[in-house]
C-alpha cells in the first residue's frame, strides 16, 4: 500500500479520526464485551505489533458509528486497509511518545472524563457508572489517554519543524488577509434622533440638547436599552435604533469607524451630527485587535520553603525576622541572595523585574495589588512557601507591536500545521519497519 495514500486516507476520512467524538456526548451503541479477542499478530510495527482483535474492534467501532451518523462506508477491503493503516500510524506514534516520555496521569484523565460527563448532563459518578454498566469504562479511559498522548506528541514534533520567518510575519501583517484577520470587531449600541431639511435652527438645537441629555444618562449608569425605550415612549422626536453586531471598523458607517477604535467597552459617544440627524453610540463588546496596553509591576521577593530541616513554623519565624532586618536598613538584595529558596531569582537578589498583570500566582497577585510603591508586604503563604514582597514601581506598557507579531506568527503556524503534520506522518511511516503477518 502507498504510504502517502495511507496518511492521506487516514486523515481525510472523519470516521477514522482519533477524536473523542465516538465517546463524547453519547455512548456507543455497541458492546465491547461481546467481542471475541483473538491474539493473532497481523502486523509487526517496529518494536510492537497490531493484533487481529484490535483491527476487529476498530472496524466494529467505525461501522457502528457510521450507522449512527448515517455515513456511507467504502467497500469492505478498502475499509479494512484504511483502518489497518490508521492502527499502524497510531502504534508508531505511541511508541514515539513512549521514547520521549509523554505520559498523562490519572488526574488529567479524570478531568477529561468530567468534561465528558458535563457534556452528557451527568455528574462524574453517574457517567462513570454508566460506562461501567456498558463495559466501557476502562476502554474509555485508555481512549482518552491515547488521544491526549498523540495530540501532545504531534504538537511537539510538528511545531519543532515549523519555522516562521520575520519576513513572513511582515508580509502577513501588511496583506489584506492579515489586516482582516488581525482587525478588532465591535458590537455597537446605536440610536438616532432624526432631523429633516424643514427643521428650524431652534428645532435642531433642541434635538441636539436632547441627544446630549440621553448620552449623559447612559454615561452615568443607565442602561442604553432602557434609555432608548423611554425615548420611544416619550415621542418627543422621531427616534431610531440599530445594533451593529461584530463589525470591523471598516464595516461600520464612516461616521463611526474612526471613533469606535478609540473607545473602551461601555464608552458613550454622542451627539454625532450627520445628514440624517444626531447619533448616539455605545461600545457594547470588543474582540480581537492588536492593541495591547498591559499593566506591569516591578517587584522583588524572598521565599522560604519549609523542608526537613526547617518546618512550617520555623520558616514563618525566619521570614518575619528577615522582614524586620530589611525594615531596619539591611539590603533586600543581600538578604535575598543569602536566604531565598527561589532558584529563579536568588542570584538577582530576589528581583522579578517587570511582571505583567495576571503573571503572578493568584495569592501573590492579590497581595501585590494591595501594596503601595516601595511598600514591603507582611509574610504570606503560597504553594511555594512563605514570601515577603516589595513593590518597586508600576507602569502601563504598550505591547501592541509585540502582540500583533505574536498573533500573526500563531496564525501562520496554525495554517502550516496540518500540512507539516501530514509530512511528518509520511516520514515516520516510511522510516518504520512494518511487516504484515499472513
Amino acid at each position: 500500500m502507498s504510504n502517502n495514500a495511507t496518511v492521506k486516507r487516514t486523515h481525510s476520512i472523519s470516521f477514522l479520526n482519533l477524536g473523542l467524538a465516538i465517546i463524547i456526548g453519547c455512548l456507543p451503541v455497541f458492546s465491547f464485551a461481546q467481542r471475541v479477542l483473538l491474539d493473532r499478530v497481523i502486523v509487526v510495527v517496529d518494536e510492537d505489533v497490531v493484533l487481529q482483535s484490535e483491527l476487529d474492534a476498530r472496524l466494529a467501532d467505525v461501522t457502528a458509528n457510521a450507522a449512527v451518523n448515517n455515513r456511507p462506508l467504502p467497500e469492505q477491503d478498502e475499509l479494512r486497509s484504511e483502518v489497518l493503516d490508521t492502527l499502524i500510524l497510531e502504534n508508531l506514534q505511541m511508541q514515539f511518545a513512549e521514547r520521549v516520555s509523554i505520559r498523562f496521569d490519572d488526574d488529567t484523565i479524570n478531568r477529561v472524563l468530567l468534561n465528558m460527563a458535563e457534556n452528557s448532563n451527568m455528574s462524574f459518578d453517574e457517567y462513570v457508572t454508566t460506562l461501567e454498566e456498558a463495559g466501557l469504562y476502562l476502554i474509555t479511559r485508555e481512549q482518552v489517554r491515547k488521544q491526549l498522548t498523540i495530540q501532545e506528541l504531534q504538537r511537539g514534533m510538528v511545531n519543532s519543524r515549523l519555522a516562521i520567518t520575520e519576513q513572513e510575519i511582515d508580509n502577513f501583517l501588511s496583506s489584506e488577509m492579515g489586516r482582516e484577520t488581525m482587525a478588532a470587531e465591535f458590537v455597537i449600541n446605536h440610536m438616532l434622533i432624526t432631523t429633516s431639511g424643514t427643521d428650524s435652527a431652534e428645532e435642531r438645537e433642541t434635538k441636539l440638547r436632547y441627544v446630549a441629555d440621553l448620552a449623559t444618562r447612559i454615561r452615568e449608569g443607565e442602561f442604553f436599552g432602557e434609555v432608548y425605550r423611554e425615548a420611544q415612549l416619550a415621542r418627543l422626536f422621531p427616534v431610531d435604533s440599530t445594533q451593529f453586531d461584530w463589525r470591523r471598523a471598516d464595516q461600520l458607517p464612516n461616521i463611526f469607524s474612526e471613533i469606535v477604535e478609540t473607545m473602551d467597552i461601555a464608552d458613550v459617544e454622542g451627539p454625532i451630527e450627520a445628514g440624517n440627524g444626531y447619533h448616539l453610540i455605545q461600545l457594547a463588546q470588543k474582540r480581537g485587535g492588536t492593541e495591547q496596553v498591559v499593566k506591569q509591576t516591578n517587584l522583588r521577593h524572598i521565599m522560604l520553603t519549609p523542608n526537613e530541616i526547617r518546618d512550617e513554623d520555623q520558616s514563618l519565624a525566619e521570614i518575619r525576622e528577615i522582614r524586620e532586618e530589611i525594615i531596619a536598613g539591611e539590603a533586600f538584595a543581600t538578604l535575598a541572595r543569602q536566604n531565598s529558596d527561589d532558584p529563579n531569582t536568588v542570584v538577582g537578589g530576589g528581583d522579578l523585574d517587570w511582571v505583567n498583570q495576571g503573571g503572578l500566582p493568584p495569592l501573590m497577585e492579590e497581595v501585590v495589588d494591595g501594596l503601595e510603591i516601595n511598600e514591603l508586604s507582611e509574610p504570606f503563604r503560597t504553594d511555594g512557601g512563605w514570601h515577603i514582597v516589595e513593590v518597586l514601581g508600576r507602569r502601563e506598557t504598550d505591547l501592541s507591536q509585540e502582540y500583533s507579531r505574536s498573533q500573526a506568527e500563531n496564525t501562520l503556524r496554525n495554517r502550516k500545521f496540518d500540512l507539516e503534520l501530514q509530512n511528518w506522518l509520511i516520514e515516520i511511516r516510511e522510516e518504520a519497519f512494518v511487516e504484515p503477518i499472513d
